[in-house]
Order: structure tokens, then C-alpha cells, then sequence
């Protein structure tokens, strides 16, 4: 006999015989072990039959399945698709069984799999909680279950979803029938789910774009929570996915292997179903396991907030630098998620276009990325070089820098644009801006001076971004004065303001001279803008009315030459 047979056939062909035997049963998966080859043979011809597509399951296939059931002491089930194919054979224990992960086979283009479950049951119980967990976190058309008494089918019971739950269930149970005597029109029934599940969400649906459902999980006050998800539909519009829903969920302590509960998992999988969902979007980092257990339990897309905002600097990069900082980053973050399934990390890889490292990244071992991430570090060090000759370029013209800093989306581009007459990049999105710009801006009274605009902060930035981007964040260090950009019509404004001064002091910038400067002032009442003026000893404009420019022009030139006479008097 092979050793390494895994059917137990009791073969002397060698592993060559193993191979073409798995070959053979490949639409059968599951608990084969210790099988005979007469039973692995009668699972094999079950694999092969068909059943009418109005129908559940055929009595026919109703009773070989309560035989075989019975002749190897354990459940047995089929995934049969919507033309009555049986794509699957699945042997379990005596409890349960193991659908295997569903990406692999075909499905339709409906809200449901597409895919229906016949399976048995040995010890005369009803469907279970793990049934119906399985119905609606794989989006199966329905759930089937065959109470076997003496080798026989003693009733169908079946299950499938509703569009509305019914007295808070998401799940209809189909009147208990024998085989033979089923009356259900199964094309007819899923047909009408479809149809149903379809008026729920009555917006257009946009094919091309992702439709996503956001999520949020925490410990703290659901006010905060509330307002952390507002940012997150700010970066998910950022990357221009469609928002279907959102879920946040308090609770004591968070999940270990969902993050959530089951029962608001399931709630979420419902929503999806809806509004046809194809994405999970997790305001809290996950980690690999418990990206790979939702995966595995929803059948759908699953990336969280670092994943997300790392997917917007790759759509966003447009410099050499900014290019290689991105894939540098992606690669730590997909270095300890290799072992998982490719699924989970499409919208990393594949989905988002082949920016960054690509598909062809999941295939590689630990080693080439390790290799990978030396020679981009190489490449950065190089360029970081290339931009500190021309930092020195710009000091021996005596000029004075200016930076702005601040929030992403506070308005940083949109002042640079107003001051110096130029047509940056600046979008009603954050992140629009990535790579650092820098231009020429004179003050009244023939003060001149170079004016940059950098890459917005924002709350918890991902530490593989922040370590990417210190060579382009360097740049800040040549500033003699950092303009800090608020964006005061932000309700978060104040909290706004903490992450950047937090951050600056991080990056060991909190030396440098500093000014604030309130933007948008057009969309805040005035009293509350003098209020917020006295107290922070800041400067008001808009960043769209040059009029408005006259204080901060004043202050900022002030601060400047102060600094400069500084150096003189050293000098």
C-alpha cells in the first residue's frame, strides 16, 4: 500500500497511482480517509448524476445519499448548481459537514451563490446553527438536509434566506416533505428570491465599480465610533468604491477570530445580499487570521482601513519615488498575510489594476519579497540622495521654505494653487495630493521664498506608509516655517489638529517655527471663527478668495524675515 495514498485503497502503484486516483475524484472533497474503494467508488458515481432543476434533490439521489450516508457512518452532501450539476461530493464526520471554499466553482451573476446544499444527517437531529450559518455567509440558494432512519430518507428539510427578516430571522424553513413527494418548484422559488432580493435596492448599480459595506468594531463610546466611520466613507469615496451600508457594533471586547459577532456578521452577509455587495471594508486593522476566517466564512472580499488608504496612494503615486514608497509599503503589509487565501488580498493585488506589486506578488516566497523590499530600499536611497542635491540646489539661493502641512484634505493644494498661480492637483477627496510640489511664491515688498505642499496626515496612518514616506517627508526638515492648514468647517477639527502635532512631533519637526491657519472660513459662522481665532492664535482665510490672503501673507512674512535677520545676526 502507498504511504501516501490518502483514499486508502490499498494500491501498490506508488504515489503515481495516488496522483491519477486524485485526479479522478477531484469533485470529491472532505473526510475521505480510512474509505474503502467500493465506497470511494459508489461517492464517485454520485458525483456524476444530475437531478431535474425544478427540484430540490431527486428521490433517487435522496436515497443513494441516506446509503451511502449510512454504509460510512458519516454526513455526505452535494453542491448541486442551479441545472441540477452536481459540483461537489463532501464527506464529513457523524456531526457535520465541511463545505470547502466556494471561489473555485462557478456561480451565477445573482445576489446568490448560485449553489444549493443536499446533505444527511445520521442521529435525527434538525438543521443546525452551523447550517444556517453556512446558508447565509456562503449566499447558497438553499440548504437542504435528509434525516436518514435504516438507510433511508425519512424527510427533506430545507432552508433558504428572505430579503426581510421575519420576527428577526433571516431564513425561511420550507414545510418537511418526503423525496418523492416535493411539490416546491426550485427554479421557480430561487427566481423569485432573486427578483425580491433585487427591489430591495432600487439606485442604480454601477457593474464596474466595488460596492462596499462598511464596517466598524470598538471597545469605545459610539459616538466616536461614529465619527471614525465618517473618515472611513471619506477614504472609500477617496477610492472611488460605492458605499451600500455601513455596521458598527460596541462590545465589551473584541472578537479574536471575527472581530464582531456572529450574529452581526450574519446581519452584514443579509445587507449584501441586498444591496449585492461585494466588499467588506473594516475600519480596524485586521489581522491575517481574522481576515482569512471572514473570507472563509462570507465568500466575499475583505480589506481593512490600512489596506484601503494603501490602495489610495497607489492610485494616486505619480512620482518615480512615490511609486517605489508604495510598493515598499504594500509589500510589509502583504509579507505576513502570505499564508492566506488569494481572495482576501484581490483588492491589494488584482484589484486595484496591477498598481503596486501585483498579482504575481502572492506567488513569491518570503525570501524574493525580503529580496524585493532590499533593492527598493536601494532605489529609494538613491533617489532620497537625488532630492537632497536639489534641496541643496535650492539653499544656495538663499531662499527661505515654507511648507505646508496639515490634514489630508484640509485644503493644502487649493492654497497652493491661489498663492503661486499653478494647477496642482486638488480634488474635494483625501490623499489627492501624495507627491511633494514645491513652488515659487514673493511677498509683497520683494520678499521671495519657496512654498511646498506634502502628503496630509490623517488618524492612525499606517506605520509601513509613515516609514515609506519619511524620504519624502525629509523635505519638511529644510522648512523655516511650517504652515499649518485647518480645514475649521470640520465638526473634527480640534482632533484634526492633535494628529498632526502628534505626528510632527513623531517625525521630529516640532522644532521648527510654526503657524496655524484656518481654512474654508466661508463655511462657519463668524462668532464661532473670531472664538477659534483668539484661542488657537491663528490666521483666517479661504483658500478659493485671494482676498482673504492679506493676514496670513502679513504674518508669514513676518515670521520669515524675523528668522532670516536671526541668521544674519549669527552670521
Amino acid at each position: 500500500m502507498c504511504s501516501l495514498c490518502l483514499c486508502g485503497c490499498q494500491a501498490f502503484g506508488g504515489i503515481d497511482h495516488c496522483i491519477v486516483r486524485i485526479k479522478r475524484i477531484r469533485n470529491l472533497t472532505g473526510n475521505i480517509r480510512g474509505l474503502k474503494q467500493a465506497q470511494l467508488k459508489r461517492l464517485e458515481r454520485l458525483g456524476n448524476r444530475r437531478v431535474a432543476a425544478e427540484q430540490i434533490v431527486s428521490p433517487e439521489m435522496a436515497r443513494e445519499l441516506a446509503d451511502i450516508s449510512s454504509d460510512v457512518g458519516r454526513q455526505v452532501g452535494v453542491l448541486l448548481s442551479r441545472s441540477g450539476k452536481v459540483e461537489t461530493v463532501i464527506v464529513g464526520d457523524r456531526k457535520k459537514i465541511v463545505i470547502p471554499a466556494l471561489s473555485q466553482l462557478r456561480s451565477t451573476s445573482g445576489r446568490l451563490k448560485g449553489l444549493r446544499c443536499v446533505h444527511t444527517h445520521l442521529a435525527g437531529e434538525d438543521l443546525t446553527e452551523d447550517d444556517l450559518m453556512d446558508l447565509l455567509f456562503l449566499r447558497l440558494d438553499l440548504m437542504a438536509m435528509i434525516k436518514v432512519v435504516d438507510s433511508l430518507p425519512e424527510r427533506l428539510y430545507a432552508v433558504h434566506l428572505v430579503p426581510v427578516p421575519v420576527q428577526g430571522k433571516s431564513w425561511h424553513f420550507l414545510p418537511p416533505v418526503v423525496p418523492s413527494q416535493q411539490k416546491t418548484n426550485f427554479r421557480e422559488l430561487i427566481a423569485a428570491l432573486e427578483d425580491e432580493f433585487a427591489r430591495q435596492r432600487s439606485s442604480r448599480e454601477i457593474d464596474a465599480q466595488d460596492r462596499a459595506i462598511l464596517i466598524s468594531v470598538t471597545t469605545q463610546l459610539k459616538s466616536r465610533a461614529q465619527e471614525s466611520m465618517d473618515e472611513l466613507k471619506e477614504l472609500v469615496r477617496s477610492d472611488d468604491v460605492e458605499v451600500m451600508d455601513t455596521f458598527i457594533q460596541r462590545r465589551d471586547r473584541i472578537n479574536a477570530k471575527f472581530i464582531l459577532g456572529k450574529g452581526k456578521l450574519g446581519e452584514i452577509m443579509l445587507s449584501a445580499l441586498k444591496h449585492n455587495a461585494n466588499l467588506l471594508i473594516f475600519d480596524q486593522e485586521l489581522n491575517p487570521s481574522q481576515v482569512r476566517s471572514i473570507t472563509d466564512h462570507t465568500e466575499l472580499r475583505v480589506i481593512d482601513r490600512t489596506q484601503l488608504i494603501l490602495d489610495i496612494f497607489a492610485r494616486r503615486a505619480l512620482s518615480r519615488e512615490g511609486k517605489l514608497q508604495i510598493e515598499m509599503a504594500q509589500l510589509k503589509y502583504l509579507l505576513p498575510r502570505l499564508g492566506q487565501r488569494d481572495d482576501a488580498l484581490s483588492r491589494l493585488t488584482g484589484g486595484i489594476g496591477g498598481r503596486g506589486p501585483g498579482e504575481t506578488k502572492l506567488e513569491v516566497d518570503r525570501r524574493r519579497i525580503n529580496d524585493r523590499l532590499t533593492n527598493l530600499g536601494k532605489r529609494l536611497k538613491k533617489v532620497g540622495k537625488e532630492r537632497h542635491h536639489r534641496r541643496s540646489r535650492r539653499r544656495k539661493k538663499d531662499l527661505p521654505v515654507i511648507s505646508l502641512v496639515g490634514y489630508t484634505n484640509a485644503g493644502k493644494s487649493t492654497l497652493l494653487n491661489s498663492l503661486t498661480s499653478s494647477n496642482i492637483l486638488a480634488e474635494d477627496k483625501l490623499f489627492a495630493t501624495l507627491d511633494p510640489t514645491s513652488r515659487r511664491l514673493r511677498f509683497p515688498e520683494d520678499v521671495e521664498v519657496i512654498i511646498t505642499d506634502t502628503v496630509g496626515f490623517i488618524r492612525d496612518l499606517p506605520d509601513e506608509l509613515l516609514q515609506a514616506f519619511k524620504a519624502t517627508l525629509e523635505e519638511l526638515h529644510e522648512a523655516d516655517l511650517l504652515v499649518h492648514v485647518i480645514d475649521i468647517s470640520n465638526p473634527r477639527f480640534a482632533a484634526q489638529m492633535k494628529v498632526v502635532d502628534e505626528l510632527l512631533y513623531e517625525l521630529e519637526l516640532s522644532d521648527i517655527a510654526k503657524m496655524l491657519v484656518f481654512n474654508k472660513i466661508d463655511l462657519v459662522d463668524p462668532a464661532f471663527l473670531r472664538e477659534e481665532l483668539a484661542r488657537h492664535d491663528a490666521v483666517a482665510l479661504s483658500a478659493l478668495d485671494p482676498s482673504t490672503f492679506g493676514g496670513f501673507l502679513d504674518r508669514a512674512r513676518k515670521q520669515i524675515l524675523k528668522k532670516w535677520d536671526g541668521y544674519s545676526n549669527e552670521a
